[in-house]
């Protein structure tokens, strides 16, 4: 964990790539993007809204993709770039492009999350299952959390020979088991409410009844006797439900609680004598149905709608804010590095949460001093608001490194018998997970490591044992002994 190094309420106006990298490591604690879907168009706000001037690209092409990116993953994900060479061969020619546009990119999101931290990524079916593996690749399969399917109230393709497209997918993955969560609810419907919660108190307060016993007789208090009721009769025993306990109650006996229950009005007792008493369960203490992972109780934003600015792609703030209260708590550091009508931002000013945004387009900076103006929970301190929205042009400097820092990889030999007096060399940040990859793709599982060197100048040196040694490809012809002494002279120079 390290302090961030960006003030709160900062939007950049950049590429993200180089903002992302410019950010300490582990300093963000909730990551939300929306990025573009690969809809192969250009999407612009419409003339007359909010947003007008905004736009963005969402086409993607080979000769756009930099050698540099696929060198930094082929070096850091090996099999994230074993997947990616392969999707050159699947599906539409610009894919590979959109994805590898999108893994540099989650690469340096992953770098920045705290342990604590999580990432919700925004798409739909046009690149939701490619997106789905690469995330499995950068942040670990074992760290997939939901795909949550929210429902949009607007349907697309209508009336051709398909089902109407009204859902988008929201990927959500976690840094590690250690993840925030807060549970969040949906409010309950009125069917619900009226088939369940049938009784009315003296207040007018809808309840429900709940069983006190349980199944199964217990030792102890929650087998004894209460007010000449035996649990044990009917081979169960006391199940004192503790949600609405106060603190020095929960420790008492079950009849101790059961009292304090009673004495509370909570306790229903029937009218036929021996009737087995139940717990009043009352409809305003129940916060609401736990949200699960289809979201269609929030609506995308319709054109009369007060918090539409006319941005393209704008999502609703109750979609935001319910993501935002789930995975962080107040005071943590929201980031949405395509933050486009700043609806992330919104939302996390009136989560009460620290908040970065990155976009390309100037309009971001300008509709989120307009959104706050207009839609912050806090409107007598508008004015503190407008003086504290940053605008960023270049990227941050990093804090938890030193200005002279150069990051080190291995320079590493893999041998197989199959090739006698030849040796792969290469680059890798993870010597093992770089012998994992060669490996998948061998049935004997022949590779072995013969050696690794970790050194700042990593890219020099491999490139040195390349220029020494006859080589094609990655592969050196020459003695184990006599690479791993020119690898050792170069690194130490």
């Amino acid at each position: 964990m390290s302090v961030c190094n960006v003030d709160n309420r900062t939007i950049f106006l950049h590429d993200n790539l180089e903002i992302l990298r410019g950010l300490n490591a582990r300093c963000i604690d909730l990551i939300y993007l929306d990025p573009p879907f690969n809809k192969n168009k250009k999407f612009t706000a419409p003339i007359g809204s909010s947003a007008e001037g905004a736009e963005f690209s969402d086409i993607f092409r080979e000769e756009d993709v930099k050698d540099e990116w696929l060198q930094t993953i082929k070096e850091d994900q090996p099999q994230l770039y074993q997947y990616l060479n392969g999707i050159k061969g699947v599906g539409k020619p610009y894919n590979f492009a959109y994805l590898a546009y999108m893994a540099i990119r989650l690469i340096e999101c992953e770098r920045i999350l705290q342990s604590t931290g999580s990432i919700y990524l925004h798409c739909d079916p046009t690149m939701s299952h490619y997106l789905k593996t690469t995330m499995d690749c950068i942040f670990g399969e074992e760290n997939f959390r939901s795909e949550i399917v929210w429902r949009r109230i607007n349907s697309t393709g209508r009336g051709s020979k398909r089902l109407a497209n009204n859902a988008d997918s929201i990927l959500y993955y976690a840094q590690s088991k250690s993840f925030i969560w807060n549970q969040q609810y949906r409010p309950h419907d009125l069917g619900y409410t009226t088939k369940h919660y049938r009784f009315t108190d003296e207040r007018g307060r809808r309840y429900r009844l709940g069983d006190l016993k349980g199944a199964g007789t217990t030792q102890g208090s929650s087998g004894l006797p209460w007010r000449g009721i035996d649990p044990a009769d009917s081979g169960s025993h006391w199940a004192v439900p503790n949600r609405h306990l106060p603190e020095h109650v929960k420790s008492l006996s079950s009849q101790e609680k059961l009292d304090f229950l009673d004495q509370m009005g909570l306790i229903y007792w029937p009218k036929k004598a021996g009737g087995v008493p139940s717990y009043k369960r009352f409809l305003e203490d129940m916060p609401g149905t736990p949200i699960d992972t289809i979201w269609d109780d929030i609506g995308g934003l319709q054109s009369q709608s007060k918090e539409r600015t006319g941005y393209p792609t704008q999502k609703p703030l109750a979609l935001l804010e319910r993501i935002i209260k789930a995975s962080s708590n107040e005071g943590d550091t929201v980031l949405d590095p395509f933050c486009g009508c700043a609806t992330t931002c919104v939302a996390a000013e009136n989560a009460s949460r620290q908040w970065l945004g990155i976009d390309v387009s100037h309009k971001a900076y300008d509709l989120v001093k307009e959104r706050l103006d207009k839609e912050v929970a806090h409107p007598d301190e508008l004015p503190h608001y407008r003086r504290e929205v940053h605008l960023q042009a270049r990227p941050p400097k990093r804090t938890d490194i030193r200005a002279d820092y150069r990051e080190e990889k291995f320079v590493y030999i893999i041998s197989h018998p199959k090739y006698d007096g030849e040796y792969k060399v290469g680059i890798a940040k993870d010597v093992n997970a770089r012998l994992n990859s060669y490996q998948i793709g061998d049935p004997e599982r022949s590779y072995s490591l013969q050696y690794s060197l970790k050194t700042p100048l990593f890219r020099e040196t491999e490139i040195h044992i390349h220029k020494v040694f006859p080589n094609k490809h990655e592969w050196v012809r020459a003695g184990l002994e006599d690479i791993k002494r020119e690898i050792e002279t170069y690194a130490s120079r």
